[in-house]
């Protein structure tokens, strides 16, 4: 029997964090980490080691589509492995995140209007009438909204593809998992 370790848990963050944010959006600002982390250990020397034994999003769907079975354990189709899909993929993600940002700038900068809505899939408007952001400055509120849309759109691609294939197919197309690739070729080559 493999001996647990405490990172072997990490899934439950990002049960904590989605759920945090459903009742109060500002905890959404605890997803930077999941940003911040994996570049930094890249940069660090370390590769893909946070993909590999720190991301809680992939042990919840090892976990998910694994251990319960919500899997179909099949082989994800080659496009979705490419080079085009998963460059393409990171370039439209990091699109939706700096029209997330620019959209925070313009209430950090004074236009009122406060979009105050999760969206998912970047489209969908989903119904969180209830948190009151009456407290927080408008564009602090602004980025919470937005980056909670990221992370829950980014989490529903997840388990759809971990329903449909391999448990951690999403790992295949992830941005920061391609974000981390980046570092380490550009580290090796250097």
């Amino acid at each position: 029997m493999v001996k647990k370790r405490w990172y072997d848990y990490l899934w439950i963050a990002s049960v904590l964090y989605l759920s945090l944010g459903f009742f109060n959006i500002l905890f959404a600002w605890l997803g930077l980490i999941c940003f911040i982390t994996p570049l930094m250990i890249s940069l660090l020397g370390r590769g893909k080691a946070y993909c590999n034994k720190f991301c809680g999003r992939g042990q919840l769907f090892e976990l998910l589509g694994g251990n319960l079975g919500l899997s179909r354990k099949k082989t994800p189709p080659r496009f979705l492995r490419s080079k085009w899909f998963r460059y393409g993929f990171l370039l439209f993600f990091l699109t939706m995140f700096g029209m997330m940002l620019y959209a925070t700038y313009l209430v950090f900068s004074g236009t009122t209007g406060l979009q105050e809505k999760v969206t998912l899939l970047w489209t969908f408007k989903l119904p969180w009438h209830w948190t009151n952001t009456a407290f927080a400055p408008p564009g602090v509120a602004q980025f919470a909204f937005g980056f909670y849309s990221v992370m829950l759109t980014s989490t529903v691609l997840g388990l759809v593809t971990m329903i449909l294939f391999k448990p951690r197919s999403w790992c295949v197309y992830c941005p920061m998992g391609t974000m981390t690739q980046m570092i380490c070729k550009v580290k090796t080559e250097a």
